[in-house]
């Protein structure tokens, strides 16, 4: 018998069902709440005031503790004290039937929804028709929607009507993390609550003390590496905390979690690792900078991790360049603040600012890679390749001044080209001078260098009417026909344009054209496809406008008297006598690119 006592007491041991600590330690009353003071020390005033707002909105990123808040504001509002007397309270007593009833989620008057589930107008109807009958044995009917921007337009819309004028027992309490999905006639309607992202110390220091609660170890560094992950998370953190806390083997004498057992779980690289990584990607040693990250990710680093750890290095590097009281906070380790101190001195803001903006390419690569390491290299490598090139800041200086030194040299000083039979080299880059003396020119005036002609301005296209003039000057008649009948001009300013091509134009049209207007006008120009309606084409232009003049045309007294006179006869073409008609030759030029599409001639 005892042995069989002994079994039964082992089996319902190894029955009992285990908790995470996600759900064990979520907080019961606004004291355990932490990282949100505003939200608590505003919830606390209004319950004391008696200000209790009819809809609460609850948004904040996942895991800071939305549907906790819900829950605790239900108990605050429901706590009748244990001599059952009290009122609603920012302290619920955690005793009474309606407090213990919420806390194992299984009071009648507190219905929970999930949108997310639940998303449609019939499941807000049956809501609604519920809101109309008063709470079975709590002060008040509360309705907590989890997710609520997931529900459907009309879902929202039979919304509205109750929670603008709810009846005095029933209260909204709405969590979302997605706060922009939210109609603005919802939110209108709410007290609408922020909740922030815990900080890392803060967070740390929570999960050490729920680890010592669970008697377990951990080292600070670990505490702070899983905090940092958790990227101001509650929940996160408590699950991977709960993950951390079995790394420990008690059965060989392991007392504490260090930090290696949490970077190995996180795969992380160490933080030594990830600095002398950047150092050799910054300085251009290829070879040296493929090895680290190699035995980083043999070491169980995850190479998208390591790219977020080198966006995040150079992001501290350069609030440290900006702002070097970054370097003296607590929380730097004195390593790090050596060798970030000594980075920060060394890399200029561009380079920095152009590392980011290559990482931050390279991380989006590795993402969606089928090998995330070698895009991780390739991102390395494209990186050291521009590590020792000029940014463009420094470009554009040294051109400036190869620019201007020739120009404010004097002639006296100008070189002169190699010996004197003038066969040397000639000047470079500063004015041209002659070997011809004064005396051959009189002997021979055709020996006189002919003039230097200068260089023509680059053209200056104001309007998109002088585009197309500047592709008929240029003869290029299929590109002109394509671009009088098959674009729809979006947006024009000099440089830039935005066209929609219809299905006629050949796929590669903007290409074309931005070649061409490069070449010809000396400066860069952008052509876009845009998604817009744009304007009519040309054709469809010239096609309204001489259709405009035909209906003008025919409103004349004189015209009106001349079709009445001959009935059948119709007005051929519309021409402007104001205007000199073009000759022979330059009609025939200007129809010869788009023989088949040319305007219309305008009369009057």
């Amino acid at each position: 018998m005892p042995n069989d006592n002994a079994s039964g007491d082992s089996v319902a041991a190894v029955s009992a069902p285990y908790r995470v600590l996600a759900r064990k330690y979520r907080p019961s009353d606004f004291a355990g709440l932490i990282g949100q003071e505003a939200l608590v020390r505003t919830l606390t005033n209004a319950i004391a005031q008696g200000r209790l707002a009819h809809a609460f909105m609850l948004t904040g990123v996942r895991g800071v503790g939305k549907t906790t808040t819900a829950r605790i504001l239900a108990r605050a509002f429901n706590c009748i004290g244990p001599d059952g007397k009290g009122g609603p309270t920012a302290s619920p007593c955690g005793q009474c039937e309606h407090c213990t009833a919420i806390a194992e989620d299984r009071h009648v008057d507190v219905i929970e929804m999930d949108a997310a589930s639940r998303t449609g107008v019939n499941d807000i109807r049956e809501l609604i028709e519920g809101v109309r009958y008063r709470p079975v044995s709590a002060r008040f009917k509360i309705y907590i929607i989890d997710e609520v921007h997931m529900l459907s337009s009309s879902a929202f819309n039979a919304l509205l009507k109750t929670l603008e004028e709810p009846p005095e027992h029933v209260k909204f309490i709405f969590a979302t993390t997605e706060i922009r999905k939210v109609p603005v006639t919802v939110l209108s309607r709410c007290q609408r609550f922020d909740l922030r992202r815990i900080e890392a110390d803060k967070l740390a220091q929570h999960l050490g003390s729920i680890a010592a609660s669970e008697g377990a170890k951990l080292a600070p560094n670990a505490l702070a590496l899983i905090a940092r992950a958790a990227d101001g998370s509650a929940r996160d953190g408590l699950s991977l905390l709960d993950q951390a806390i079995t790394l420990v083997d008690q059965s060989k004498g392991e007392a504490e979690v260090t930090e290696e057992q949490v970077r190995a779980m996180l795969g992380i690289a160490d933080r030594t690792q990830l600095f002398e990584l950047y150092e050799a990607v910054m300085a251009g040693r290829a070879a040296e900078a493929l090895g680290q990250l190699r035995r980083m990710y043999e070491a169980g680093a995850d190479p998208i991790v390591v790219l977020q750890d080198l966006l995040d290095l150079t992001h501290w590097l350069t609030r440290c360049k900006l702002t070097p009281d970054v370097l003296q906070q607590p929380a730097v380790p004195e390593a790090e603040r050596k060798r970030g101190g000594a980075l920060a001195k060394e890399l200029s803001l561009p380079i920095l600012a152009r590392a980011w903006q290559m990482l931050l390419k390279g991380l989006a690569e590795a993402q969606y890679a089928p090998q995330p390491l070698a895009a991780a290299e390739m991102a390395l490598i494209r990186l050291m390749h521009v590590a020792d090139l000029p940014t463009p800041g420094d470009l554009v200086k040294q051109l400036s001044s190869q620019a201007v030194a020739p120009a404010q040299a004097s002639p006296s000083q100008a070189p002169r080209g190699g010996s004197g039979n003038g066969n040397g080299p000639s000047n470079i880059g500063g004015p041209v001078t002659s070997a011809i003396s004064t005396q051959q020119i009189a002997r021979d005036p055709a020996a006189a260098p002919a003039p230097v002609q200068a260089a023509m301005p680059p053209l200056r296209l104001d309007s998109f009417d002088a585009i197309v003039e500047l592709f008929k000057a240029k003869k290029e008649g299929i590109l002109l026909t394509h671009i009088m009948n098959d674009v729809h001009l979006v947006r024009f300013e000099p440089g830039r344009i935005e066209l929609r091509p219809t299905e006629k134009a050949p796929a590669n049209l903007t290409n074309r054209m931005t070649a061409c207007l490069n070449e010809w006008t000396g400066t860069r120009w952008f052509i876009s496809v845009s998604g817009d309606l744009g304007a009519p084409t040309l054709k469809q232009q010239a096609q309204a406008h001489e259709a405009e003049m035909r209906r003008r045309a025919a409103e004349h007294p004189l015209v009106k008297a001349v079709l009445d006179a001959f009935p059948g006869a119709t007005i051929d073409s519309v021409r402007d006598l104001t205007t000199p008609e073009p000759t022979t030759e330059a009609a025939d030029d200007e129809a010869a690119p788009l023989p088949e599409e040319s305007g219309p001639e305008e009369d009057a």
